[in-house]
């Protein structure tokens, strides 16, 4: 969708928004969907709200951590003008979107739903080309201190990925 498009369409622009279609259209659309699948009869997991929590939680705070700290966002159409590499940060490059996986995950637990874990898995692939276009650009803007902080912390998970 162009930029055009989005300033001139508020409804364009909000379905643009990853945490308007994560935290609010999917789990939405993905309730109907296993509603209809199931006759109206939810499987519901309790536990499966904790992955809802810190999924949200996790997206919202890295994410005013970062804006606090580094300035700049969302995204990077306003780039950062400092390198946040504290916090949650030192653990993994990505807390944000990571927070957005958690969330998917959660929404698939919660309510066992293999639509859930289809859209994680579209999520996860959707995201790879985002993330390297957004570490070309904060190569780009911030150089070796960059790469340095690429080699020490990994893109996914602290230590695996």
């Amino acid at each position: 969708m162009n930029d055009e498009v989005k300033k001139t369409n508020p409804v364009a622009k909000w379905f643009s928004s990853n945490s308007n279609r994560t935290f609010i259209l999917y789990p939405i659309v993905i309730l109907l969907i296993e509603l209809i699948l199931h006759q109206g009869n939810l499987q519901f997991v309790p536990w499966g709200v904790v992955f809802l929590l810190w999924g949200y939680l996790q997206f919202k705070f890295s994410g005013k951590y970062r804006n606090r700290l580094g300035r700049g966002g969302p995204g990077l159409k306003n780039p950062p003008e400092a390198l946040v590499t504290s916090g949650i940060y030192a653990y993994t490059r990505n807390p944000m979107y990571l927070g957005h996986f958690i969330y998917i995950t959660g929404i698939a637990i919660t309510l066992q739903s293999l639509v859930a874990v289809l859209l994680l898995i579209f999520t996860l692939i959707w995201y790879q080309p985002r993330v390297r276009k957004d570490e070309e650009r904060l190569v780009e803007l911030f150089g070796d201190d960059y790469e340095e902080y690429r080699k020490r912390v990994k893109r996914w998970l602290p230590a695996i990925i």
